[in-house]
């Protein structure tokens, strides 16, 4: 589908041809601490229980619950202190009618106890009251204040699922869960390449018909947020033969996925066109969003899996969120691959492209549930300052004309 007039592709049409042409990449096994921000290839399970021993959720006295059901301030009971439990000692004291053992926070309660009267229910508190306490005020049941062993997990139980990433929460859990090692995918590999002889290095001084390349840096960090790994980036001129000889570097270098940026319109300098279209690996189509309208993908033989994306920075942010990430999260095996979504109430009119779906660079306030745009400049893709205060993309579809105050708005948040 390369002809200028060919019929456009929805979004979802051409998502559809990315993901049924991902493979999920080899798993590995790990040191949990190694595997931070990987994607469970089997389940982790935990080797013990949470809590792994009953123990006291406060500062204060295990006691038989009968011993001071009754307790007040106006009645209290008074009990012999007969052991002393500071975090991680193993000890077990037993206790019998009228004894309590003091007990910090974590520690394991005593077999005999079956409640703890925090130091606040009892007269003295904790230093002066090694000997005797008197408690003021009764436990509200048995059991009060006892973290119970296997009471938020077993062992055996799954802590991560297959197909979650380990982040910092999952990654905590599975280490109070005792696991060591953990079956991960492997992080896909990608390199970055930009194209255009207009094209500056960061820092470069601008200059009549010269800019810079924004779109290098800005794609670092959006696989590095995919947890992908970048293995090359590269920044060529409007020549097709520089598009082969960056794409065989690549591919040595053992790329997943490789992703372009320009050079995949319809003009007389589009060098990835130049390079791969009419050789049946990568395709080149027109889909019905704005931006990003011209889009091209496809295979190479190695199973690189080859992205163009058009060339304004916009353009690329918008065109990497609905296909690029979902198809890296696809290769890691993610469970969910597709940003969070929320309805929100347009507090601004906008004007919206006749027949493409529009992702708009959005400002969100999520108290009020509010969205507008990210500029005041419209929805051009080159207008890559308004991504500085963008917090999500709004997305209004094709056959809505206008978006006007108050109107209910689907948005994609990507921070």
């Amino acid at each position: 589908m390369s002809g200028a007039g060919a019929n456009r592709r929805t979004v979802e049409e051409q998502l559809a041809l990315v993901l049924d042409a991902v493979r999920t990449l080899p798993a590995e096994s790990r040191a949990i601490r190694d595997a931070a921000h990987r994607t469970l290839a089997e389940p982790a399970t935990a080797a013990h229980d949470i809590p792994l021993f009953d123990n006291s959720a406060m500062d204060g006295f295990a006691v038989r619950f009968a011993d001071v059901a009754a307790a007040s301030a106006d009645d209290p009971v008074v009990l012999r202190v007969v052991a002393d439990l500071p975090a991680g000692v193993s000890d077990d004291p037993p206790l019998g009618p009228g004894e309590a053992a003091r007990i910090m926070t974590g520690s394991p309660a005593p077999t005999d106890a079956d409640a703890i009267v925090p130091f606040e229910d009892t007269a003295g508190g904790l230093a002066d009251s090694l000997g005797e306490v008197q408690v003021l005020r009764a436990p509200a049941t048995p059991g009060a204040f006892v973290r119970r062993r296997g009471a938020d997990l077993h062992a055996g139980d799954a802590v991560v699922h297959a197909g979650e990433r380990l982040g910092a929460f999952q990654l905590a859990a599975a280490v109070a869960a005792g696991v060591e090692s953990v079956s991960v995918t492997r992080a896909p590999r990608v390199a970055v390449v930009s194209t255009g002889s207009e094209l500056l290095s960061p820092g470069e001084p601008a200059a009549r018909g010269r800019i810079p390349d924004s779109n290098g840096p800005l794609l670092e960090l959006l696989v590095a947020d995919a947890d992908a790994e970048v293995v090359l980036v590269a920044r060529v001129t409007d020549d097709a033969e520089a598009v082969r000889t960056v794409t065989a570097t690549a591919v040595e270098r053992g790329a997943d996925v490789i992703v372009f940026t320009g050079g995949v319109s319809a003009g007389a300098y589009e060098p990835v066109r130049g390079a791969f279209d009419g050789q049946g690996a990568v395709e080149f189509a027109s889909v019905a969003m704005q931006p990003g309208k011209p889009q091209a993908f496809g295979a190479l033989d190695s199973g690189a899996l080859v992205f163009g994306l058009p060339g304004n920075p916009v353009s690329v942010a918008v065109s990497f969120e609905v296909f690029v990430r979902p198809a890296l999260l696809a290769l890691q095996g993610r469970s969910e691959i597709h940003r969070a979504r929320a309805s929100f109430t347009a507090d601004a009119a906008w004007t919206t492209p006749p027949g493409r779906r529009q992702y708009l660079p959005a400002v969100v306030d999520l108290t009020a549930g509010t969205v507008r745009p990210a500029t005041s400049g419209g929805s051009g893709s080159h207008l890559a300052g308004g991504l500085a205060r963008a917090r999500a993309f709004a997305i209004v579809p094709a056959e809505v004309e206008a978006v006007a105050v108050g109107d209910a708005i689907d948005v994609m948040l990507v921070e």
